[in-house]
């Protein structure tokens, strides 16, 4: 299963180690010796990545190397997609929030993308991103946040909805590593020549598919208060000391102006979810929406055919 062809990873601290696939990251972090054995994957990327992932894994931790369990930010299929495949090979649990829990047991699909956010053709397409539920049977774990992640035993878990109901982040206090999943970013991603240049912006959540915003103003500010010195993200480079905490303590005292959108499905009304799943979804400007859609569909083809044509695009 492993393709070890064009396995390029990098270092986030020591222990933990990460891989972009396409536009996203996922991560691997390694126990410190003597507090538990094994290691854990965080995030699986997009559907296809399941070899590379192997690969990866085998590189860092030697031939037939398995993660002791999977933790996921959040369910999204761009940081779920590869789970299903990556199980066949590694039977292990897979660890969520108690509200990220429906849309990985088939019961409920996340609400929609908004292609009126703005921002850029990432924006714009993001009708084509899936936002389906998958179903993981019983591989399924509910986080426990008080105790937090058994597999993962230093590492605090931190609630941070917003991006979606269930969305978490990992914080390592030893050496104030934070895993953010999507609650912030370190690229604009609503951008497609900001993700092809991988250009390096402190952001707030991908506004296309960020479904509560008073929430997510919420979960910056609280993993702005642990003042990290390293930060990975789902989107963008690692960033790290003063160049971080000056970045994200702006963002947090200015996310209203800086992150939420001026207009868009779920600015003014969040989408309401439960342990159950979603509950409701505000209306869609729809006579807005088709004629954006419309121009979406060429763009988005144009956009992603030049990207791909010049060998550059979400590698």
């Amino acid at each position: 299963m492993s393709d070890k062809k064009n396995i390029k990873y990098f270092q986030v601290a020591q222990g933990v180690w990460g891989m972009r696939l396409k536009f996203v990251n996922i991560y691997m972090i390694a126990n410190r010796r003597g507090i538990a054995q094994g290691w854990v994957l965080v995030d699986s990327g997009p559907k296809g990545n399941a070899g590379k992932i192997i690969s990866m894994a085998e590189s860092i931790f030697g031939p037939g190397a398995r993660p002791s369990a999977i933790v996921l930010t959040h369910g999204h299929s761009d940081h779920s997609g590869s789970l299903p495949e990556l199980l066949k090979y590694w039977d292990v649990p897979v660890y969520v929030h108690k509200m990220e829990m429906p849309y990985l047991d088939g019961r409920s699909a996340y609400p929609p993308a908004d292609i009126l956010v703005g921002g850029g053709l990432m924006s714009l397409a993001s009708f084509l991103f899936p936002t389906g539920p998958i179903n993981i049977g019983d591989k399924l774990r509910e986080i426990d946040l008080y105790d937090g992640i058994p597999e993962l035993p230093e590492w605090k878990v931190i609630h941070t909805p917003g991006h979606t109901p269930g969305h978490i982040s990992l914080f390592f206090s030893l050496n104030t590593t934070l895993i953010a999943g999507d609650a912030f970013t370190t690229i604009q991603s609503e951008s497609l020549f900001n993700i092809i240049s991988y250009k390096k912006n402190l952001s707030g959540p991908p506004k296309y598919i960020t479904t509560d915003w008073i929430a997510a103003a919420k979960s910056v500010r609280k993993l702005a208060a642990l003042q990290p010195r390293i930060a990975a993200t789902g989107h963008g480079p690692v960033m790290r000391g003063r160049e971080l905490q000056t970045a994200l303590s702006f963002l947090a005292n200015r996310f209203e102006k800086l992150a939420v959108p001026e207009n868009g499905r779920y600015v003014h009304h969040a989408a309401v979810a439960d342990e159950h799943g979603v509950r409701y979804i505000p209306a869609a400007n729809n006579g807005a929406a088709k004629i954006k859609a419309a121009f979406a569909v060429s763009a988005a083809l144009a956009g992603f055919a030049i990207a791909f044509k010049l060998g550059r695009a979400l590698v």
